[in-house]
């Protein structure tokens, strides 16, 4: 057998055993969790409001809008820190498609504050 597929082969056998001990968690837990379902335990609930009556109302967008803007911007450094890492390398090319690229985000970043989605109240 070749290095190579031994390579593939290690990897998968850590593979099948992390699947065989993940499973194997997932059952020993539920054998072993307690069981004791109640009426109000089946409640729908949501950021610790109960969903009867009238003053219920569900989360604003905008919170969900804040998490999408944050994850964009996480990615955005995701991609920024290898090309520091390596800037030698790319040279000018590398300068200008990361220019490119930071430049589309904070054109996003514009638009989502003359949008007014960034406005907290």
């Amino acid at each position: 057998m070749s290095d190579l597929l031994r390579s593939y082969l290690t990897v998968a056998i850590f593979g099948a055993a992390a699947v065989l001990m993940a499973f194997t968690m997932f059952g020993v837990a539920r054998v072993l969790r307690p069981q004791r379902p109640t009426p109000q335990k089946l409640l729908a609930y949501e950021s610790g409001v109960d969903p009867v009556g009238s003053d219920w109302t569900q989360s604003q967008i905008r919170y969900y809008v804040f998490a999408v803007l944050f994850v964009l911007f996480d990615v955005e450094a995701v991609f920024i820190f290898p090309w520091a890492t390596r800037l030698e390398v790319y040279a000018l090319f590398g300068l200008v498609e990361m220019a490119i690229f930071i430049f589309i985000l904070v054109l996003g970043l514009f638009y989502a504050w003359r949008k007014g989605v960034l406005r907290w109240v």
